[in-house]
């Protein structure tokens, strides 16, 4: 009984403290950590044992690197070196220009994270340009002006062009009856048969093969609808579409006079800057009553019978009718172009062609069957000045101004042709002194040296005029 008593008694005992530990167990639940911290406690050698581990020290942080105490006074403390987190900042390659190689601080300063931070200067980058629109305005107003203008240019290109297609569509067919090759561009076969683009806004159209005529060409210049500035300064001065015609005639066909009618506008600009019309005609007053043009129109003439020869009625009628569109009729046997500068070196004439020009504006409406009997004028022309002829009288008034220009021409430029005769003198004269120099004969010499001695005592003579007197 006993026994059994005492079996008991162990049993209770022993459940008694299992259930305690396992209690334990599930109440803390970082009990298994514990043990793992039990398992790096460090001892250093004469250390105490593990049941005076409460009488040990924390460590104690100095400069960064930690040191564990022991408690005994008299033993040697064990220290383990850490890589201190501001150590980044004393490292040369870290940093550009930051001092390196500087002593570390002493183990009895403190620690400071700030101290020996370099200073970092942070650029000032500006916000999103979405957060400030108003900054770029002038960018803004770049941009649109060039998309205006590139805009403009496409268009403008596009209108001008279809403008001078439709312009020769309306009008080949007249062309191709007056004329055997239309749209000739110089080469040996002609591929194209159209306009020759110059530019942008001017083109043109070489015509041959005509009776009384070399050859006709024109010229389409179309307002410069591409050009955006100058679209801007033709709000200021409204200009047109233009077609110019120019016809070079045959030697034998055309007589000699000049003649011009045109708006007072362009009579004025063409008598300043065309060189025949500057020297043959004179500006006519009241050409309205005269000749009968229409208001608005002047005449410039050379022979009086010349101009109304070629004002017949159908002119007239013509002008009346299509006096916006006209600008110009010019017709010379003396044209050179524009008036040239004086030049003393220029010791030869221009030469000069027999020319029939006109220049018409085209309609506004861009309806170019309006324009069509501009073009049949024109060859209308052509035909009459092939019949005109002057009379005797304006025919010898015709051939005494142009004898006046050419001497006038003569008299302006005599000081340079004298100059020019002296020193081809001067060079034959060297010329020829090398040649008898280059001979080895010795007489020879002597008698050109002679001959140069008496000119030049010649030369520098007086003057004397002899006189005659008849006997009494």
């Amino acid at each position: 009984m006993r026994i059994a008593a005492l079996l008991l008694i162990v049993a209770l005992v022993g459940d008694a403290t299992w259930a305690q530990q396992a209690g334990d167990f599930e109440d803390n639940d970082f009990a298994e950590f514990e043990d793992f911290d039990d398992d790096f406690v460090t001892v250093s050698p004469g250390a105490p044992a593990a049941g005076q581990a409460s009488q040990k020290k924390e460590p104690e942080p100095v400069n960064g690197d930690f040191k564990e105490i022991d408690a005994d006074d008299g033993d040697e403390a064990v220290v383990e070196d850490e890589e201190s987190e501001f150590e980044h900042f004393h490292d040369e390659e870290e940093f550009e220009g930051f001092p390196g190689g500087e002593a570390p601080p002493s183990e009895g300063a403190s620690l400071d994270p700030k101290a020996g931070e370099p200073k970092l200067t942070m650029a000032k980058v500006p916000m999103h340009f979405r957060t400030h629109w108003d900054s770029y305005w002038m960018e803004m107003i770049m941009i649109a002006g060039l998309l205006a203008y590139f805009s403009n240019f496409f268009m403008g290109k596009s209108k001008n062009t279809k403008l001078a297609n439709l312009w020769l569509s309306t009008h080949r067919s007249l062309l191709e009856e007056n004329f055997v090759l239309v749209g000739d561009d110089g080469k040996l076969e002609n591929e194209s048969h159209g306009l020759i683009k110059e530019s942008e806004s001017t083109f043109t159209l070489w015509c041959s093969g005509r009776t009384c005529c070399e050859g006709m060409l024109v010229e389409l210049k179309m307002i410069k609808r591409q050009d955006l500035v100058a679209i801007i300064a033709g709000l200021l001065r409204p200009n047109q579409d233009q077609v110019h015609v120019k016809i070079e005639m045959s030697r034998d066909v055309m007589d000699t006079f000049v003649f011009c009618v045109a708006t007072k506008k362009t009579a004025t600009k063409m008598f300043k800057e065309q060189s025949d019309l500057s020297k043959f005609c004179t500006l006519v007053n009241k050409s309205e009553d005269k000749y009968k043009v229409p208001l608005g129109f002047c005449v410039l003439s050379e022979l009086p019978e010349a101009s109304s020869g070629v004002l017949d009625s159908r002119l007239i009628a013509a002008l009346n009718k299509y006096a916006p569109l006209i600008e110009y009729i010019h017709v010379s046997d003396q044209f050179c172009g524009v008036v040239q500068q004086e030049d003393p070196a220029n010791l030869k004439q221009p030469e000069v062609k027999r020319m029939l020009m006109a220049g018409f504006n085209l309609p506004p409406n861009i309806d170019m069957e309006t324009a069509k009997p501009l073009l049949v004028l024109v060859f209308y022309l052509m035909e009459r000045l092939k019949r005109f002829r002057l009379s005797k009288e304006s025919k010898a008034k015709a051939d005494k101004n142009r004898a006046r220009v050419e001497e006038q021409f003569l008299k302006n430029t005599h000081a340079a042709r004298a100059e020019a005769a002296a020193q081809r003198r001067e060079e034959k004269r060297k010329a020829e002194k090398e040649r008898v120099m280059a001979e080895d004969d010795p007489e020879k010499q002597r008698r050109w040296e002679k001959k140069e001695q008496k000119r030049q005592a010649k030369k520098k003579a007086p003057k004397m005029k002899q006189l005659s007197i008849k006997a009494l």
